[in-house]
């Protein structure tokens, strides 16, 4: 398992699911792009825990947390491969029951493989 990690399957994307439209099965948006299994993984759970995190209230219970989520949050669920996608469930009672201590723990705009290819972009446009 650890090669599925290291290199990006054939259809390997995020898919952003908006909780806030429980009837529908689309996506909000699809991310692709990453370089890995390990890559998309990582933007998905960054991706969730920060908007496990705008869910978030001052003195809001763990309880509270998750139905917020599951009421106004989105989803990123990794597709496209057979085994070894990172998914929500495991770690949203944990997101939801503190804050993380370091905040990077929330930025998935760093890693979001489409930042990557502007980037990839910009510097071409300097030659």
């Amino acid at each position: 398992m650890s090669e599925n990690l290291l290199a990006a399957p054939e259809g390997l994307e995020v898919r952003i699911m908006d909780l806030s439209d429980p009837d529908s099965t689309e996506p909000a948006e699809v991310v692709r792009g990453f370089t890995s299994l390990a890559h998309a993984n990582e933007f998905a759970k960054r991706y969730v825990r920060d908007s496990v995190e705008r869910c978030r209230v001052p003195r809001a219970s763990a309880a509270d947390v998750t139905a917020a989520w599951f009421a106004f949050g989105e989803d990123a669920v990794v597709e496209g491969v057979p085994e070894g996608a990172w998914q929500s469930a495991n770690d949203l009672p944990s997101f939801a029951a503190a804050p993380p201590r370091d905040r990077e723990a929330l930025n998935w705009r760093i890693i979001d493989p489409r930042r990557l290819e502007e980037d990839e972009d910009d510097e071409g446009d300097e030659e």
